[in-house]
């Protein structure tokens, strides 16, 4: 009797996370690609082309800071150089010969997607550009993003720069290991005078403010990615990923898969 009993309430609950996920599966949304990741479990709630090559713009950066929390020493200083200032897109607006720690380029690079503070990260960690990026694409290959090219550290267009909707969830996971990392792109306003800083910092992420919950991670446009969105968002303790890749309504639709995986929990 007890076995019967047992075996369904099984039932009932394998039943229930079933249906849960068919019902995330139903939900169409409006991006070339994108997937739902349970952060620690790595299990996918959602997914639409989460395999495909695709570029993914600035969301580059959250490998960026991986690697550089990972090899960089966060109190040592940088003399941001002319390479970094004369970068084209988003900038921070670092003035070349300032010189800024490396913890503070992170704060540059998540909240404001600086590409100067990319270029700077690449250059005070590895001396040049093409080191780090070695060791991007050769620790991209140990966390198991093997679908996986980058050819900057900022994520502007180029021909071989690119990622998949899945590996760029896996990379995501493995920064939210990192303490450091979760502290940065969960924050919405940075105090430069309190941290110690050169100037203080505003997040962009307008996901920290359209969902409570949310706690990062990184925007990304160009023209040939288009509007891409990491976020990470925390459902009843549970750290989950959503990333949309060339989705023009990058806030409504990440909103839309919230709500679709929110009763997995």
């Amino acid at each position: 009797m007890k076995r019967t009993l047992l075996l369904i309430i099984t039932m009932i609950i394998i039943f229930d996370m079933l249906s849960t996920i068919c019902y995330a599966q139903e939900v169409k949304v409006n991006a070339r690609a994108a997937i739902v990741m349970d952060s620690k479990s790595k299990k996918v709630l959602y997914e639409k082309n989460a395999e495909e090559l695709i570029p993914i713009a600035s969301t580059t950066k959250i490998m960026t800071a991986l690697v550089a929390i990972k090899y960089g020493d966060l109190d040592k200083k940088v003399t941001i150089s002319k390479k970094a200032t004369s970068i084209r897109g988003s900038t921070v607006g670092y003035r070349a010969g300032e010189n800024i720690t490396i913890r503070e380029l992170l704060y540059g690079l998540m909240l404001r997607s600086g590409n100067d503070a990319a270029i700077a990260l690449a250059e005070g960690i590895s001396g040049d550009i093409p080191s780090f990026l070695k060791l991007m694409n050769e620790y991209a290959l140990v966390i198991g993003a093997f679908n996986t090219h980058f050819e900057s550290p900022h994520g502007l267009d180029s021909q071989n720069h690119y990622c998949t909707a899945y590996d760029l969830a896996i990379i995501t996971a493995k920064a939210k290991e990192n303490a450091i990392f979760n502290k940065i792109v969960a924050s919405k306003v940075v105090d430069g005078r309190a941290e110690g800083f050169t100037r203080s910092y505003n997040n962009i992420n307008k996901i920290l403010y359209l969902i409570p919950e949310a706690n990062g991670v990184k925007t990304g446009f160009t023209g040939g990615a288009g509007k891409c969105l990491v976020s990470s968002i925390n459902i009843k303790g549970h750290d989950v990923i959503f990333v949309v890749l060339n989705c023009t309504g990058r806030w409504e639709e990440t909103k839309k898969l919230y709500k679709s995986v929110t009763e997995y929990y």
